[in-house]
């Protein structure tokens, strides 16, 4: 056997090696928030969840104030969403969350709550028909209290809605609204309202809300999926006081 072919004959085992140790290479995850204002820029958990992601792990917040599951795609920042996840899908495990309700509960809004599940599960099918991973979560609680300082549960119907929309699709659920709820029910209205954006807004959150609601986010994604947990920064402090009800 002539010496070249020895040579190439034994170079070839490393080269498949290589092969494989690329393939088997974990991508890091990518997040793209889509949803209302309490996931946006400026008043919802979006950039206190994207801040809490570490190696290598990226995002976008691409909520946008006052939309729908229907005005979303109307608007083209749907559109948007998609095409982050087509531009990332080979380098990173792309993950879209899906958080709307605020906005679908109106009247105003021209959606009906069947056309809001069903708009929830078509969202959820196109991010995985392109190559991706849906998490719908439901509705950030607003932090109104009635006599007797017992909060409002005024989402109800678009948090029962958003877990059947989940399960129809078969994607994964994060119940913010119910871990929320609790949070903001144990610590009472004068503390939750240091969270308010404005005075009297109830819905929208200051930088303070925005970091704490961010962190119960990703203490969620880490709760459905440990194989997240390298990619999000742990604080065992605030998840400990928000998962006992405590002020953070």
């Amino acid at each position: 056997m002539k010496p070249e072919l020895l040579l190439t004959f034994a170079a070839a085992p490393s080269l498949a090696g290589a092969s494989l140790i690329e393939k088997c290479k974990v991508k890091p995850p990518a997040f793209f928030l889509a949803g209302d204002s309490t996931t946006a820029i400026g008043g919802g958990w979006g950039d206190g969840f994207l801040a809490t992601l570490r190696n290598g792990a990226t995002g976008a917040n691409l909520g946008h104030n006052g939309t729908t599951t229907a005005s979303i795609v109307s608007l083209g920042d749907w559109q948007a969403v998609m095409d982050l996840v087509e531009d990332h899908r080979a380098e990173y495990r792309c993950f879209v969350t899906i958080q709307f309700g605020h906005n679908d509960q109106k009247a105003t809004s021209n959606v009906t709550i069947s056309q809001y599940q069903t708009n929830l599960q078509n969202l959820a099918n196109q991010v995985r028909s392109a190559g991706a991973t849906p998490i719908i979560l439901t509705s950030l609680t607003r932090r109104k209290f009635s006599s007797g300082d017992v909060l409002n549960d005024d989402l109800a119907d678009v948090a029962a809605a958003a877990k059947t929309a989940a399960a129809a699709a078969d994607v994964a659920l994060l119940d913010l609204n119910a871990a929320s709820r609790a949070y903001v029910q144990a610590i009472g209205p004068e503390k939750a309202d240091l969270y308010n954006l404005l005075d009297g807004d109830r819905t929208h959150l200051n930088e303070h809300g925005i970091a704490v609601f961010g962190r119960m986010v990703a203490d969620l994604v880490v709760e459905w999926t440990g194989s997240l947990r390298a990619y999000v920064t742990p604080d065992p402090q605030v998840s400990k006081k928000i998962a006992g009800g405590i002020y953070v």
